[in-house]
């Protein structure tokens, strides 16, 4: 059977052939559609087994019967060690985050290495070259081999099916965690995969469930030395099976004198190493150019010395082709150093690859045809647009959406500090990681600082100190999101209360993980299946960490709001205001708002303060005589409207009408 599916969702359906027992991991673009589509299948796998699927038509996905449970944790350090748990009781475990996540979950996965696992986990850390959604570039093949964790590197849909299973597979044969890296165009390009049967399981073997073993799962210094020399004796063992792995492998890529003596070539002498999406990217190219080259493909870590071995005999160069770091790169340059190889190697540290960002195809072919001296002006492999060259494209830079409660909440506290004892205090805002970080865009420039999730809280409190120190009366405020509240801000509070901090805390409160597509968390009171769990009250957990004041507030009732953050800003110690209102993905507020086009003067003044990208100025329409024509008038957009109503409050005029108090 074959199926067009998304790279994250053949990862999910590789994992539950593979018999996935636990899954735990935390909403991160581009990883979060993996956990997403194993939920999926498995509650209709169980709404059929339960026979409450009503008159639908038969359950038709695959065999879910070894899933026993899956879960968005807080965080990712939280969802690798109950995967760790599960594969300590012999359970095969998938955690699933993206890079920036892999630094949070780092501490255990570095010791997890040391002490192993008796059923298998395996860690999927989606990378994002570009960066398309994330803070940093991030290479997990390098953390792989900081980490002495072996690395499996998909290069498209496909094989990411079938990769995760053998990544399963070696995790299990080792002991050890084991980590899958799809990149952004694996993990959201489609493909057509071939869907095979779930493998034949032995009925006899019986999970004993959590051994003690003398203490096998404590780790002590003296364990870690020993684990440490077996962790290398493992890694010479792993390279050695990845010489013989097939998603590694060379290819040349002109017939050879036995399949066709007469066409045949003279043997190659210049060579490709591609890894991750770039082989599928580079094979597609040398299908058209057909040069007379030796290709290497490599698919993971540790390197595969005696596979590459062969690939450098008798080359005078190659070129490596990977996206971010020069890992094959590298591992090739030591390599031919330690054969004591002539040839030249190229890539990133040569200027002969990007050392940053995503790999094209157009860029990749360029690249290609000046390595292997082709003629320029042969026709381009990829083809290019008909007729004159396009204009680039305008850029457009993200905005918070129309009727995002964030917006609202951003302009109560503006407001708020502008009439504070004459708008003559300095005030700081410390962002954090999620929509709101586009809180520092004008109008409405709200974010001072961003750093990392849950950074916001702490970083607020160090800047503090030192204008206290420099004997200014700064308002400090930290930005933080409900999801990411739980992520890592609740330790920031701790950290706040007890060194007797002075800031407020604004916690927005949009009852989703937006950011990433309205996952639920905590505060949230449904699972990731949809169904009811325990709800977490954030200003209940600010008042037992000790916050001196918690206020409630609607960011959609502007008069309100900007009252209750008057009565905060001039008290001192760790005050908190939690900005409770539905993003507009989980739920619109009612009719849209409307303008007066007789009452309104075009003064501008809800455009130039909100940013909202439902209005704008444009002149008055010539259906309407009575009006002085041309005159700018303010104009809302009902197709992107949501009647938040916060732009009537803005309004000195009374233009605005209609949305919802």
């Amino acid at each position: 059977m074959k199926k067009l599916l998304m790279g994250n969702e053949a990862i999910a359906l590789g994992a539950l052939r593979a018999g996935v027992q636990v899954a735990a991991g935390y909403p991160g673009t581009p990883s979060t559609e993996i956990l997403e589509t194993l939920v999926k299948y498995h509650r209709e796998w169980k709404l059929a087994r339960d026979g409450t699927r009503g008159s639908g038509p038969e359950y038709t996905g695959p065999d879910c019967a070894s899933l026993i449970h899956a879960e968005w944790s807080v965080n990712e350090k939280s969802a690798l060690e109950v995967a760790a748990g599960a594969a300590w009781a012999g359970a095969r475990a998938l955690v699933t985050m993206k890079q920036v996540g892999l630094n949070v979950a780092s501490d255990p996965l570095m010791s997890l290495n040391y002490l192993g696992v008796q059923g298998a986990l395996v860690v999927a850390v989606a990378d994002d070259p570009g960066p398309i959604s994330s803070q940093t570039e991030q290479d997990t093949r390098r953390f792989g081999l900081y980490a002495k964790i072996a690395v499996f590197d998909p290069a498209s849909p496909e094989e990411a099916y079938t990769m995760i299973g053998d990544a399963f597979a070696f995790s299990e044969k080792y002991g050890r965690p084991v980590i899958l890296r799809p990149t952004t165009r694996v993990c959201h390009s489609y493909a057509g995969v071939s869907l095979l049967p779930d493998p034949r399981r032995n009925p006899e073997k019986q999970n004993p469930g959590f051994e003690k073993q003398g203490g096998r799962w404590v780790i002590f210094p003296s364990l870690s030395y020993r684990s440490h020399l077996k962790i290398e004796e493992d890694l010479r063992a792993m390279a050695e099976e990845f010489s013989g792995y097939g998603a590694n492998r060379i290819t040349e890529t002109a017939p050879t004198r036995d399949e066709d003596p007469e066409q045949a070539g003279p043997p190659p002498r210049r060579g490709i190493a591609l890894g991750g999406v770039s082989r599928m990217y580079v094979k597609e190219l040398l299908s058209s150019l057909a040069p007379v080259c030796r290709v290497l493909e490599i698919a993971g870590y540790p390197f595969p010395d005696r596979l590459a071995a062969a690939f450098l005999a008798d080359l005078d160069e190659v070129l490596v082709l990977e996206e971010l770091d020069p890992v094959i790169e590298d591992a090739l340059t030591g390599l031919a150093g330690r054969e004591h190889l002539r040839l030249r190697i190229r890539g990133k540290r040569s200027g002969d690859s990007p050392e940053a960002g995503e790999q094209t195809l157009a860029d990749l072919e360029k690249r290609l045809r000046a390595f292997l001296d082709m003629d320029a002006g042969m026709p381009a492999a990829v083809p290019g647009p008909s007729g004159a060259e396009a204009p680039p494209l305008p850029p457009r830079p993200p905005v918070l959406c129309a009727g995002c409660p964030h917006r609202a909440s951003f302009f109560a506290v503006k407001e708020a500090v502008r009439r504070f004892e004459g708008g003559r205090r300095k005030a700081v805002y410390s962002g954090d990681i999620g929509c709101y970080t586009l809180g520092n865009a004008r109008p409405l420039d709200m974010v001072d600082t961003c750093l990392c999730m849950g950074a916001g809280i702490t970083a607020a409190q160090g800047i503090n100190r030192v204008e206290a120190a420099l004997g200014r009366d700064t308002l400090n405020f930290a930005f933080i999101g409900d999801s990411t509240f739980f992520h890592t801000g609740i330790p920031g509070i701790v950290n706040a209360v007890y060194n007797d901090a002075s800031i407020i805390v604004i916690i927005l409160d949009n009852y989703t993980t937006a950011m990433t597509g309205s996952q639920s968390h905590p505060g949230v009171g449904k699972s990731i299946y949809g169904s009811p769990a325990a709800k977490i009250s954030i200003p209940g957990v600010l008042k037992a960490l000790g916050v001196a004041e918690t206020l409630c507030l609607n960011p959609f009732d502007q008069p309100a709001a900007q009252e209750g953050l008057l009565s905060l800003l001039g008290k001192r110690g760790v005050r908190a205001a939690v900005f409770e209102g539905p993003c507009i993905m989980v739920s619109r507020r009612g009719t849209s708002c409307a303008v007066d086009p007789g009452r309104c003067t075009g003064c501008g003044a809800c455009v130039k303060k909100l940013g909202c990208p439902a209005l704008s100025l444009q002149p008055v329409p010539s259906l309407q005589p009575a009006l002085e024509p041309g005159r700018l008038v303010c104009r809302l957009d009902p197709a992107l409207c949501t009647g938040c109503g916060v732009c009537r409050h803005l309004c000195a005029f009374d233009a605005i009408t209609g949305g919802e108090a």
